[in-house]
């Protein structure tokens, strides 16, 4: 049996892959905590169910339109307006079944086969796998100065004569870090100035912590027409904690979010029209869900740096939002799955190898779980790591003996 090079060429999601993993573990009684995950433990809000089940009780779940039902559009637009200061007409917007597919329709409407798409590293694992679909290269920048805060030189030394997109996710996924006003501004105008695609991955642009505002890309845009080349995708995942429901947006240009549409109406047609009724009753309903979410995930941050922070050999940098710290262990171990693989399977705790996101000996933590997980989680990893911790470690009833050097 025979496969296509691109199917060969793409691996698997490391970050689903975990997730499979934990569901056995704890399936099987097994007391497993997850430190890699990738979703607020929150409940969705009220108005999202409550709006999903009006819907579902008239029984008229029925196919929705390509590029997502009016009354989404409208509060896409309402949303649009109110966080970006930017009046977009419906035309401009396209739901899709969550923020990844608008990403990937997005990569299939501008990508001509071997054209290049740059994003800063380290990023977000499906990255490279969503471009190499599309018969792209994908090209990654890591900061010279060694940071997790790219400047615009390291975007334009990449640049050449076959790229077609920069991608920014700012607050970034793995970091933490939130990109600065300055490299923002400066990244949308030299992709206006080049004519480059700019594909804003905005997911998590309001779970910011310390007093932040998010970073409006508008605000620097200077070309509002048809041959706008900006691209800002978003969703209800993350900010709402609907990760299950997927239904996210693309807000681009007339030309581009119908190119879009087309093409999202021959992959999967239009979300479910349930599942984005409840989006609709999530961005028309009360906010407060995101403040009371931004403050317990500034609180579980800072808890998670203490404990981190009284490793000898971990190095840490503050996360500016998200719900991810990534972490160099490497004075521990240089290969991150190895020593994530080690953590499995020593004291049944799961992060994600740095690796994944293209820097090696670091680890993605998440701190979006509970307190007693995010304590108990790192106490386990600093007793499998740190030789002067004491030989033994109870895990419930059951008592570990650290036989491993």
């Amino acid at each position: 049996m025979s496969i296509s090079q691109i199917a060969k060429s793409i691996k698997t999601s490391p970050t689903l892959a975990l997730n499979e993993k934990f569901a056995i573990l704890k399936s099987k009684g097994d007391p497993v905590i997850h430190l890699g995950g990738g979703e607020p433990k929150s409940k969705a809000p009220m108005d999202a169910i409550l709006a999903a089940s009006a819907h579902l009780n008239t029984g008229e779940i029925r196919y929705a339109p390509a590029d997502g039902i009016p009354a989404l559009k409208q509060a896409i637009i309402r949303y649009t307006e109110e966080h970006y200061n930017r009046k977009v007409a419906p035309e401009n917007v396209m739901a899709s079944s969550g923020a990844k597919q608008a990403l990937m329709c997005a990569l299939h409407t501008i990508l001509n086969p071997q054209e290049e798409v740059i994003f800063p590293a380290p990023y977000w694992v499906s990255y490279p796998e969503m471009v190499k679909l599309c018969g792209g290269i994908p090209v990654a920048a890591h900061p010279e100065d060694g940071s997790f805060y790219p400047r615009i030189q390291d975007i334009e030394q990449r640049v050449g004569s076959y790229t077609k997109a920069v991608i920014i996710n700012s607050p970034n996924n793995p970091t933490g870090a939130m990109y600065s006003e300055e490299f923002i501004a400066d990244v949308v105008d030299f992709c206006e100035k080049k004519d480059i695609y700019l594909i804003m991955d905005d997911i998590y642009h309001r779970l910011i912590f310390d007093g932040r505002k998010p970073v409006n890309c508008y605000d620097y845009a200077n070309d509002f027409s048809e041959n706008s080349k900006l691209i800002v995708i978003n969703g209800v995942s993350k900010l709402y904690a609907m990760t299950g429901f997927r239904i996210g947006w693309a807000v681009g240009s007339k030309r581009i979010i119908n190119a879009m549409a087309n093409i999202q109406g021959h992959q999967t047609s239009g979300p479910s029209i349930l599942l984005q009724k409840a989006a609709v009753g999530a961005l028309n309903g009360l906010q407060s869900c995101i403040s009371n979410l931004n403050v317990t995930l500034e609180n579980n941050r800072n808890v998670l740096l203490a404990h981190l922070n009284s490793f000898e050999g971990v190095k840490t940098t503050m996360p500016d939002g998200t719900f991810y710290t990534f972490a160099d262990f490497s004075a521990y171990e240089k290969d991150s799955t190895k020593l994530s693989n080690m953590l499995i399977d020593k004291v049944q705790v799961l992060t994600v190898p740095g690796v994944e996101f293209g820097l090696e000996g670091y680890l993605r933590l998440s701190f979006c779980g509970g307190i007693k997980d995010i304590t108990q989680g790192i106490e386990r990893i600093k007793w499998a790591l740190d030789l002067n911790s004491p030989n033994e470690l109870y895990i419930g009833d059951r008592k570990l003996v650290r036989d491993w050097v």
